[in-house]
């Protein structure tokens, strides 16, 4: 359950204030249907973070634990770097049609979003860190799930009480003591 647990912590608090928090905020302005946008996000997710975990075992099934645990160590130090930097509007996928309607067209943003997205990585390294792609994947699924739906409903207000150099700041420390823990492991004081 550690790996379902830290995945899910991992995204939830990874996912705010990212451009797929953003996209979920754009949907649910111009389509106003909460219910299809959820539903979108949630297969969406199931898609790309399943298909990200199975790439995190089979990249750690290639490697030796070694080389493996020291991999895995620079991928979490780079990844809390790179929470510290905010995701803009701009970087919002742009031109999926909205003739699909809400749930098709949030499904096929929102999947297109992810690819690449800090969240994808993150599932990746947490597969080849926990080499569980069923625990990983329900994880952080729900992570993004508990990041997305508030913003569905509520939108843009809750976005502008929200500290976001404080929980970047949050995200970016949970992937440094992810890549500390795992440097040690390496270095076999864990």
């Amino acid at each position: 359950m550690e790996a379902f647990f830290i995945s899910l912590s991992a995204v939830a608090i990874a996912e705010i204030g990212d451009k797929t928090q953003l996209l979920t905020l754009v949907l649910a302005a111009r389509f106003g249907k909460p219910w299809p946008l959820i539903a979108g996000i949630f297969v969406a997710t199931v898609l790309n973070h399943t298909i990200a975990a199975e790439l995190g075992v089979l990249i750690a099934g290639a490697l030796t634990p070694h080389v493996l645990q020291w991999v895995l160590a620079v991928s979490f130090f780079a990844g809390g770097v790179w929470m510290l930097i905010p995701d803009k509007a701009g970087d919002v996928p742009s031109g999926v049609a909205s003739r699909f309607g809400p749930f098709l067209t949030t499904t096929i943003a929102f999947f297109l979003a992810e690819i690449g997205d800090k969240t994808q990585v993150a599932t990746i390294g947490l597969a080849a860190r926990f080499h569980d792609v069923a625990l990983v994947a329900a994880g952080t699924t729900l992570g993004m799930m508990l990041a997305n739906v508030p913003v569905v409903f509520v939108g843009e207000a809750a976005a502008k009480f929200l500290p976001m150099q404080l929980v970047h700041g949050a995200a970016a420390a949970i992937f440094i003591a992810l890549g500390c823990v795992t440097a040690l492991e390496a270095l076999g004081f864990v």
